[in-house]
């Protein structure tokens, strides 16, 4: 069954704080928090399905599940369970009804491997007891009904009894955003995109503020943690899916947000910035678009590196020419201001927790897909494959 990839969260506590160096124009701090969207997450405990376990071999575990039911309308839904550190090893399914028209779904997978999006070992963030283990997050639209079901591997029951138990603690997320319509933006909830200021600090572009897209502030760890600079920018997928329309792009991330929070324990969402289908940017975690928020998006390198989301999942879908371009707007200011170039190496120190020990100094691209700091799909094959665009746009817009 296919898998794909979710997100972590990590915060180190020592983090120092540092101004970065000079942005071009005004200060681009978080505005005054909006009233709270409305949203909420109902969970559903997974039980063995009564079909499986009348038929599974002796002593081996039977699929867990959430059989057919009427719910409260929700529109994200994931699979959570009580340790971050146990794999889920199998395959899970959900399917879902329209509110609109009362029809089901076919059966979506959801991607289980989920570890690689962590708070880097030893951070506070990781460290805080509240984490949980999940599958990535999957988008569905506005629903009010519900079917899970999750399989170990093997698929072939007599070959189970070797396998490892599925994770403690199982059950369903079910996440409803808020108000799905589209939002008017005001103009003051955007912060405007502008010429370049001096060479080689590509022109900031229009960013959408966590007010813009209707981030309840209530939600998250009161406070910010920065590391000391943005010296590069890793590129994923958030795996949700590409089932969205550009108006219910706020709803996605008011979701994910949600989920990253209430359901998996982390103190805000973790990437610092998301991009949509239509190329609009949007601010992450909070703590300040100029500045160096410490995020939790690739465990091991969150330090001194910023994370970077398209919505949807790239595995075989082609990514939109317009998130490209957004890609490498972003990333051309960002780690401008830190004096980066985008089609350059950096040296980052890994955390540990992947594919390198704690305490390595791994070369990396400047703008590097999360796979080069840990071994995942991610950000999908068919966007990783336009990276290497991005860095030659990215450098245009510095003017090299």
């Amino acid at each position: 069954m296919r898998g794909f990839l979710a997100s972590s969260i990590g915060v180190t506590s020592a983090a120092v704080l540092v101004l970065p160096l000079a942005a071009p124009g005004p200060a681009a701090a978080t505005p005054a928090a909006a009233p709270p969207a409305s949203g909420s997450t109902q969970s559903l405990p997974l039980a063995p399905l009564a079909r499986d376990r009348a038929t599974a071999a002796p002593g081996t575990a039977p699929d867990q599940g959430v059989t057919p039911r009427t719910v409260r309308p929700f529109s994200l839904v994931g699979v959570v369970w009580d340790d971050p550190r146990t794999e889920l090893r199998g395959g899970v399914q959900v399917r879902t009804r329209a509110t609109g028209t009362g029809a089901w779904s076919g059966w979506q997978d959801l991607e289980t491997h989920n570890a690689d999006h962590a708070a880097d070992p030893g951070s506070a963030e990781g460290a805080s007891g509240r984490v949980r283990g999940a599958t990535a997050p999957l988008w569905v639209g506005a629903s009010d009904g519900v079917e899970v079901r999750v399989r170990p591997e093997p698929a072939d029951p007599a070959a189970r009894a070797a396998a490892p138990p599925l994770p403690a603690g199982l059950r369903l997320d079910l996440v409803d955003p808020g108000d799905e319509t589209a939002r008017a933006v005001p103009e003051a909830e955007v912060l405007p995109g502008q010429e370049r200021a001096k060479p080689y600090v590509g022109p900031r572009p229009s960013i959408v503020t966590r007010r813009g897209w209707g981030a309840d502030e209530g939600l998250r760890e009161k406070g910010f943690v920065y590391t000391k600079k943005v010296k590069a920018a890793f590129v994923h997928h958030t795996a949700t899916g590409n089932g969205y329309t550009c108006a219910q792009s706020a709803s996605v991330i008011r979701g994910i947000y949600r989920y990253h929070v209430k359901s998996m324990g982390w103190r805000d969402i973790g990437y610092n910035f998301l991009v949509d289908k239509c190329g609009k940017v949007y601010e992450g975690r909070a703590g300040g678009v100029t500045k160096p928020v410490l995020g939790a998006h690739t465990l091991g390198f969150n330090s001194d590196s910023m994370g970077v989301a398209v919505l949807g999942t790239f595995s075989s879908k082609k990514p939109s020419a317009a998130a490209v371009r957004a890609v490498a707007r972003l990333t051309a200011w960002k780690v401008g201001l830190y004096g980066m170039n985008p089609r350059g190496k950096t040296y980052l120190t890994s955390a540990g927790g992947g594919l390198y020990r704690k305490g390595t100094k791994v070369h990396l691209n400047v703008i590097s897909g999360h796979r080069d700091g840990f071994a995942t799909s991610c950000p999908g094959k068919r966007l990783y494959a336009k990276l290497a665009t991005a860095r030659t746009k990215a450098a245009k817009y510095q003017g090299r």
